[in-house]
């Protein structure tokens, strides 16, 4: 079989693709590409953690073996942790690499393997790229690879147990305001989905109150953990009745953020964005680049064309963007899926620290979040947008694409003013837009739509899904 990596790291089916012969193969490439490209270092390491996943915990220290095994050195977390803590940890411990064994939000029936940059952000296309290298070269000829025992590796302190939860946490309280946050007095409901947030907002917020925080590996009645609209109907009920300020849900691997209003309406990772680009640009006179995946609502066009800000488009993965964040001063970054990253932390997604953010905006400007959305309306005109993700089988994939390349000059009953291919196939219209994308981790179809009126909205979905 092909292992490759997608839009955010190798993702697979439990036992049919993501088995334990084929951890070893990735976990094995990644250790040699550590010790062919980084000989200058006389200690290498890799931080190493994992989700709440069915043989999460097995795979992650399946991986810590296969590393240890090869003379570096392994910080294990001591148990479940998120993406952004793997990432937090891998730059502050200095180490070569960071490894989460996740599938984020993806069914229960799937698992990942994610790798993450020296930098404190998602591993850059080209050291993914060298890692594929240095597995098709090894799947010629796997390695028989004898083993030790994890804790025979613990004992020779190959393999280092850590609380990946600590210091992560110092860092979110130095760069929030929490002072603010804990003044304002909010009632808030947090969703960890049952993915790796379990067990860490009573760390910041310890009156905050939780549902879905136990360990659950099939995510219950949620089907997949992603913080969407239509995932997180139970979460908006529970804020109307209990007359919550805010619903908080994370992703999988907690990444990712959704939002819901005091009214329990749901608050789109568009507006999120836009609230967070706002207040670092206007509240706390920060300054930089501000990058966007082609996916992302064009708002973001508006402000920055109306401020004078340098804007950058990407493609779909926030590895893109956090390239970026590497290489120069991003304001902020991130995509529409949920995730995005700021100046004022690492240069990754981070659902929780997002979260804690938008607190910090409502109570220094001393809003409720349904009026920090009203105001991007006022500001920048209506917005509406959707997204509808439809599985279909490789020839009717096939047959999409196909009629997107044509370029058509009218989607549905609107004209096409211009085409965007950056990733996928983006049609402009007047006052809107539609992507055609095929999904880089699920075997899916993405149709994107944005525009001035909710009924244009599913016009163009129902126009681009007919595409022939």
């Amino acid at each position: 079989m092909t292992i490759v990596f997608g839009t955010d790291g190798w993702r697979g089916v439990i036992a049919r693709d993501f088995t334990f012969d084929n951890v070893r193969l990735v976990a094995y490439a990644t250790a040699r590409h550590i010790l062919n490209h980084y000989k200058d270092v006389e200690y290498p390491s890799v931080v190493v953690g994992y989700d709440t996943r069915f043989l999460s915990r097995d795979f992650a220290e399946e991986t810590a073996a296969i590393l240890a095994s090869q003379g570096i050195t392994v910080h294990l977390t001591d148990t479940v942790s998120s993406t952004p803590q793997v990432s937090f940890h891998t730059r502050q411990k200095c180490s070569q690499l960071g490894v989460v064994i996740t599938a984020s939000h993806n069914p229960p029936k799937y698992n990942g393997f994610k790798l993450k940059g020296s930098f404190g952000g998602p591993a850059t296309t080209d050291e993914i790229a060298l890692v594929e290298n240095e597995l098709k070269s090894i799947m010629k000829k796997p390695p028989q690879l004898d083993l030790k025992t994890i804790d025979e590796y613990i004992e020779q302190k190959k393999i280092r147990l850590f609380n990946a939860k600590e210091s992560y946490i110092r860092q979110i309280k130095k760069k929030v305001d929490m002072q603010a946050v804990n003044s304002a007095n909010f009632k808030i409901l947090y969703d960890p989905m049952y993915g790796a947030g379990i067990d860490t907002i009573h760390l910041l917020l310890p009156n905050a109150d939780v549902i879905h925080n136990e360990y659950n590996p099939s995510f219950g009645e949620l089907h997949h953990p992603e913080p969407i609209a239509e995932n997180l109907y139970f979460l908006a009920e529970k804020v109307k009745e209990g007359k919550y300020d805010i619903g908080i849900a994370t992703d999988g691997d907690a990444d990712r953020v959704g939002l819901i209003d005091s009214e329990g309406n749901f608050v789109d990772s568009h507006r999120v964005f836009m609230i967070l680009l706002k207040y670092l640009y206007e509240h706390k006179k920060k300054r930089g680049t501000v990058v966007k995946t082609v996916s992302l609502t064009s708002m973001v066009d508006k402000y920055c064309k109306a401020k004078n800000i340098p804007l950058v488009e990407t493609p779909v993965g926030f590895k893109h963007t956090a390239k970026i964040m590497n290489e120069t001063k991003v304001l902020i970054g991130g995509e529409e899926s949920g995730g995005l990253g700021t100046i004022l932390h690492i240069p990754e997604r981070d659902g929780l620290f997002n979260a804690m953010l938008i607190l910090e905006v409502m109570a220094v400007r001393g809003k409720t979040l349904k009026e920090l959305c009203s105001e991007l309306d006022e500001e920048l005109g209506t917005h509406k947008y959707h997204r509808r993700d439809v599985r279909v089988t490789p020839d009717r994939k096939k047959a999409i694409l196909a009629a997107a390349q044509k370029l058509p000059e009218k989607i549905g009953p609107f004209a096409v003013e211009s085409i965007n291919t950056l990733d996928g196939y983006k049609f402009y219209i007047d006052g809107g837009w539609l992507l055609i994308r095929a999904s880089g981790t699920e075997p899916l179809i993405r149709f994107y739509a944005e525009a001035d009126s909710m009924s244009k909205v599913n016009e163009l979905l129902d126009a681009g899904m007919k595409l022939k």
